[in-house]
């Protein structure tokens, strides 16, 4: 099956959208917190339109249950976080971490797509973000559904088109399946981005500032290996 090759081919992101019912106080912070974290539907994104000042721009793809969101965007906050996420019960969990749930002082840097992040990433400037992060997406691991992986040279150029020259690229995966397409589709873009390694272990261990997330810690209780990597952008 043919791979995408161009940033426009992948029209949207694909994913389930809700789970079990919200507790009372989730169905809260969706009611009342989301409407005022939420992206703009339309125009263009930038860090002064979020944030109301010019500062590093994050942008993570599917963050699932926002633990990794939350705690960069604790360990950071004079830099602005952009987070989608289409499934509602992780948008919930993660609007219980920025409202100081879980441990976490109230954050006020977090911006939340509920939706496709293809949306809001094609409307940043090119050139505007510090980082990009992508773990654990669903593999799709069924040949006939290449076309819906994140991971492919259509996604990969718009990422590496928003990403300011240094911008860093991060990809976590413990799905072998996946591990394999997303080095062969790197590979193919070694013009765009340098693969931020030094020894051969590099990408089994986990690079300080990149916290464990449910997905990676239920990964391991399973018995799966993980993988991290950071690309520089050129």
């Amino acid at each position: 099956m043919a791979l995408i090759h161009d940033p426009t081919t992948l029209n949207r992101l694909y994913g389930r959208a809700k789970g079990k019912p919200l507790r009372v106080y989730q169905q809260g912070l969706v009611d009342d917190l989301l409407p005022r974290l939420l992206v703009p539907a339309e125009g263009e994104i930038t860090a002064e339109r979020l944030f109301g000042r010019d500062c590093a721009l994050h942008f993570e793809i599917g963050f699932g249950g926002g633990e990794h969101l939350a705690y960069r965007a604790d360990m950071l906050p004079d830099h602005g976080f952009i987070g989608a996420e289409p499934f509602l019960n992780g948008v919930a969990q993660a609007l219980s971490h920025i409202d100081g749930e879980s441990g976490y002082s109230p954050i006020g840097n977090v911006r939340i797509q509920h939706g496709d992040a293809l949306d809001v990433l094609r409307r940043i400037p090119d050139g505007a973000l510090s980082f990009v992060y992508l773990l654990h997406p669903d593999p799709w691991p069924k040949t006939r559904h290449i076309k819906r992986r994140m991971m492919n040279d259509g996604p990969l150029a718009l990422i590496a088109a928003k990403l300011k020259p240094g911008g860093e690229f991060r990809f976590g995966t413990d799905h072998p399946v996946y591990l394999r397409h997303a080095l062969m589709v790197m590979r193919r873009h070694v013009d765009l981005f340098d693969w931020q390694i030094s020894a051969p272990d590099d990408f089994q261990t986990r690079p300080g500032g990149w916290p464990q997330t449910r997905y990676e810690a239920k990964a391991r209780a399973q018995g799966h290996e993980v993988w991290y990597f950071r690309y520089r952008r050129r």
